[in-house]
């Protein structure tokens, strides 16, 4: 086994980056989005409490320094910050989504173990529409006025996964919620002659084709992998098969061919892309996440497999893809959680945790090697700088935050590091988006 020391020191000294780019201002810490020679550049106003790159990510990286050590005064007192501006917007809150709106304060509050979840889903049960909730993201003239999304991450299947979350965390409420969601996502459901599909945004909001992006973040899996955990956590062995239907098509669309399965980013190809990327966004690390959740709800078969082959058919693609070597100009030229190497380690060390394939262990050593080798580094700091192949300097400064920075590499890293010492059976921080894969 490598040694732990070496991927702890990097990422204590990333964490000590993310801490030190902290400040305050009237209601709380804030955190930029990114630094260029020593200037912070701000996280735009409607993302600044948010889980993606604003100061909520920040409770993730605290929840995981908990699991191997007390925290100091300094992280108390931001876990004390964090959770009090959250609530404090919670009321005026319109965003439901998970990466900044009530979603990403339920998840925040959660890993903080701090009040106010309740007032988040009062908050997001006031919001719901009968065929889901208001949204900014996909707005005239990308769709018709007050369009809905199904996703997992800005849509439909984003307030059910925040729901469930808050259910298991003991806010009654929540199953309320929770079933307002799964209601709206049945109704939302498009058969195919090999299963069922749920598009980005329904048919009737769309002003031009369906374009889709079938993976985790805005596709089918995540709305397939978000109904399979409503199916685990409410008992609804429908909800189970609807899932199971909805991964049937996804096999459909997917490559399959060498023990592997990946599905395009996005169908048809954009211009100038890659068909396939391999991260948890759009790649086969977040779809691993579907099978994860057929397997622990008990689906016996999909187009011929089991959810657990189906599993192992992505994390094979992901040993083999190549990563985390850059290929090729614009192939993993990220690091980061959403987009990038992090979360994939992230991903294949959860998997490895569950079921113990040397494969995934393997891959995340690599992936662990990769971050530490291209870590940026100065007197006490640690960060990373991710590359745009297409700009004249190619190195994009360091990002801060928890999906796109320093933030959610460092815990990914002090997890892995903490997995070398403890073994398989270390503990684990579970999260509304993988707590069915955990343990």
């Amino acid at each position: 086994m490598p040694d732990a020391k070496r991927y702890d020191d990097v990422a204590a000294a990333a964490w000590r980056w993310v801490l030190d780019q902290v400040s305050t201002d009237a209601e709380g810490p804030v955190l930029p989005e990114w630094v260029a020679d020593g200037v912070p550049h701000d996280v735009p106003p409607e993302y600044r409490d948010g889980m993606y790159s604003g100061v909520a990510g920040l409770a993730h990286v605290l929840a995981e320094v908990r699991l191997m050590r007390p925290w100091t005064d300094e992280e108390r007192d931001l876990a004390d910050g964090i959770a009090g501006r959250l609530r404090r917007h919670v009321g005026t809150l319109e965003d439901a989504t998970l990466f900044d709106g009530l979603g990403s304060t339920i998840g925040a509050l959660v890993a903080l173990e701090a009040p106010g979840v309740d007032d988040a889903v009062e908050r997001l049960a006031s919001l719901a529409r009968p065929d889901g909730w208001p949204q900014t993201f996909v707005v005239p003239p990308r769709s018709l006025p007050d369009a809905r999304m199904n996703d997992a991450t800005l849509g439909t299947a984003s307030v059910l996964l925040a729901a469930l979350w808050a259910r298991q965390h003991g806010t009654g409420a929540a199953t309320d919620l929770a079933e307002h969601a799964v209601e709206v996502l049945v109704a939302e459901q498009e058969c195919r002659a090999n299963g069922v599909y749920w598009p980005f945004v329904p048919a009737r909001f769309r002003t031009a084709e369906d374009k889709p992006m079938p993976n985790w973040s805005h596709g089918l899996a995540g709305i397939a992998g978000s109904l399979a955990a409503a199916g685990i956590e409410l008992g609804r062995a429908d909800l189970v098969e609807l899932a199971r239907l909805g991964a049937e098509h996804l096999a459909t669309l997917g490559d399959d061919r060498d023990d592997g399965f990946v599905v395009p980013r996005q169908i048809p190809k954009p211009e100038g892309m890659d068909d396939v990327t391999f991260n948890w966004c759009h790649g086969p690390a977040g779809t691993s996440l579907l099978f994860a959740a057929l397997d622990r709800a008990g689906a016996d078969e999909i187009a011929g497999r089991t959810p657990r082959e189906w599993e192992r058919r992505c994390l094979r693609s992901l040993r083999t893809s190549g990563i985390p070597a850059r290929l090729h100009p614009g192939f993993w030229d990220n690091d980061g959680r959403c987009c990038g190497t992090a979360g994939v380690g992230d991903v294949v060390l959860t998997a490895w945790q569950r079921c113990g394939d040397q494969e995934a262990l393997d891959l995340a050593v690599d992936l662990a090697d990769a971050l530490v080798d291209r870590a940026v580094h100065d007197e006490t700091h640690a960060c990373w700088r991710f590359v745009e192949h297409r700009n004249a300097d190619p190195l994009l400064p360091p990002g801060v935050g928890w999906m796109q920075g320093a933030a959610g590499i460092a815990a990914f890293l002090f997890r892995f590091a903490r997995v070398l010492r403890e073994g398989r059976g270390a503990a684990q921080v579970a999260r509304m988006d993988t707590w069915w894969a955990v343990g």
